[in-house]
């Protein structure tokens, strides 16, 4: 039986594969804890960016090669209107590149699609409940692209103060702004100011990007 206390995971499919899409759904109809509910799905960028807008979903199953264009230009455009959506990459291209489209576009995840169902449903529940899935390798290959002409060194930890540190440990383990702050007794607003001085102390404007930093540096996130 579904748990009372949590919501549906409110789902929109975007890859121009009818088959894929009904593969996914019949995959998401047997979680209940929570539910999964696809609640919009589309095959090209035209109509994504609206039935985005109409259907309000939490989470986004993007391909990045549709028919009409980039699912990195659509990733973008649907957090320049919809910020609070979570936008995961779900492709069957591996590529550092495309990795760095992904992180720089905003996607809290990239995956492959030749993932197994299990850990695509974790991979779902995660990013909904605000953390990135993007893995310690991933994100060390994403990190030397983040990088371009600058140093070998790159970004400093040793820039950020112990209170900044923490809040980044916290992020880098997965945790919202909300969970770091009750975790070090700081307000929400406190936490993203925090984190204003650590994405411009370590040269980034995202949080992934921060937490790639994070890992890459020898801190590896809790299992």
């Amino acid at each position: 039986m579904p748990n009372p206390a949590q919501p549906p995971i409110r789902i929109m499919l975007v890859d121009a594969s009818e088959l894929m899409r009904r593969g996914i759904k019949t995959v998401l109809a047997d979680q209940t804890d929570p539910p999964m509910h696809v609640v919009a799905e589309t095959g090209s960028v035209s109509q994504a960016l609206a039935e985005c807008l109409r259907a309000r979903p939490d989470v986004v199953l993007l391909d990045i090669r549709l028919p009409d264009g980039s699912g990195f230009d659509l990733c973008r455009l649907i957090l320049q209107r919809a910020p609070a959506t979570r936008i995961v990459v779900l492709t069957s291209y591996s590529s550092d590149n495309f990795v760095y489209e992904a992180v720089t576009s905003g996607a809290q995840g990239y995956l492959m699609k030749e993932i197994d169902p299990a850990a695509l449903l974790q991979a779902l529940r995660d990013v909904a409940a605000g953390r990135s899935i993007l893995d310690p390798d991933v994100t060390s290959r994403v990190l030397r692209l983040l990088r371009g002409g600058k140093s070998e060194a790159g970004p400093d930890l040793a820039n950020l103060s112990t209170q900044e540190r923490r809040v980044l440990a916290l992020v880098a383990d997965g945790l919202t702004n909300k969970q770091v702050g009750r975790q070090l007794g700081l307000s929400e607003n406190t936490v993203k100011n925090y984190l204003v001085n650590v994405f411009e102390k370590l040269q980034v404007k995202r949080r992934a990007q921060a937490a790639a930093i994070y890992v890459q540096k020898g801190n590896p996130p809790k299992t």
